[in-house]
């Protein structure tokens, strides 16, 4: 993790600090000699995804809820500045209940706005997503060009941008939108309703259970290894270049691979520890509402305005994370 050294001696709030991104941030923020601060309410988020970190003098953890502004503002003491990662994820969840999608992703993260803009933080790091680019044809996604929204949680990340806007003019804080396109590694949760296809996959693969692809398995996606998650997150709190500031960026690849390659991979990551695992049929069920059919990012403006390189390539952080996903859940 070379880029590591671009934040350090820094106390740094990573909210969702107990889930799947919000963990690795802190890992990243510890070994990098910080100070992290977590808030979490555990609704998602896992506490054995902090059981590493409890004892660990530079860490802090506010059990506290984003939608109660007394715990942000709790949290947000002493804080340089703040990663928010606190969301309820996933279009499926948000199309079933709209309303908590945006109680949580809209009116926390404004809470959250508000208590950094109390506590004096000026740099806020937030966490979008690649379902703001919606119904827009032009592929790879460029962060000026995007089309109408196909879902509830769509829009709540639409509108964090636009609030994060506001809150840039009217307050002069320094904040930038991260737009993830389908971040995969170690810790993202397998057996939610809602979990997400490599994790799933990688499960069903282990117990021998046959994946289900919705729809015909050309859906294609900007895979991306949490790694340059990690990267962007750190080199977004960091910059001193005005010109990255109050803007949103892609966090991806910038390549993409269909689902059916993906099985493809899995099962041959996972062959050399299950060889039966390579004769697992797939079934092919109906399409999901709400998903996008094709995604693929352009990373050209993070490269420009904050130096970010993608360090790990799909297939490198597939291996990976299937290692560790075989290692894990056969331990559990």
């Amino acid at each position: 993790m070379s880029f590591a050294t671009i934040l350090t001696n820094k106390k740094i709030l990573v909210t969702g600090g107990a889930g799947f991104i919000g963990s690795n941030l802190i890992e990243a923020l510890l070994k990098s000699g910080n100070h992290a601060v977590c808030l979490d309410n555990f609704s998602t988020g896992k506490r054995e995804n902090l059981a590493e970190f409890m004892n660990h003098p530079n860490f802090t953890l506010v059990e506290g809820d984003i939608r109660n502004s007394e715990d942000c503002l709790k949290a947000c003491q002493g804080v340089d500045a703040i990663l928010h990662q606190a969301a309820i994820g996933s279009v499926p969840r948000s199309i079933h209940n709209p309303f908590f999608s945006h109680d949580n992703n809209v009116s926390g993260f404004l809470r959250i706005l508000d208590a950094a803009r109390e506590n004096g933080i000026r740099r806020v790091v937030y966490a979008s997503s690649s379902s703001v680019y919606g119904d827009h044809p032009t592929l790879p996604k460029v962060e000026e060009q995007i089309g109408n929204q196909l879902s509830p949680y769509a829009v709540t990340k639409y509108a964090d941008e636009l609030y994060a806007g506001v809150y840039a003019k009217c307050y002069g804080m320094e904040l930038i939108g991260l737009r993830y396109f389908n971040v995969f590694g170690k810790r993202q949760d397998p057996d939610s309703t809602y979990a997400a296809v490599i994790p799933k996959f990688v499960k069903a693969l282990i117990q021998g259970e046959s994946p289900v692809i919705n729809g015909d398995g050309t859906h294609s996606r900007d895979f991306t290894f949490i790694d340059n998650v990690i990267q962007m997150n750190f080199r977004a709190a960091a910059t001193q270049n005005s010109d990255a500031l109050n803007t949103v960026y892609n966090v991806a690849v910038g390549d993409n691979a269909n689902l059916n390659k993906l099985i493809e991979a899995l099962k041959e990551n996972l062959s050399q520890f299950l060889p039966a695992v390579s004769t697992i049929p797939v079934i092919h069920g109906p399409e999901r509402p709400g998903d996008v059919r094709h995604s693929l990012a352009s990373v050209e403006k993070a490269q420009r305005l904050l130096g970010y390189e993608p360090s790990i390539r799909f297939e490198q952080g597939l291996k990976i994370a299937t290692d560790w996903y075989y290692q894990h859940l056969k331990q559990s």
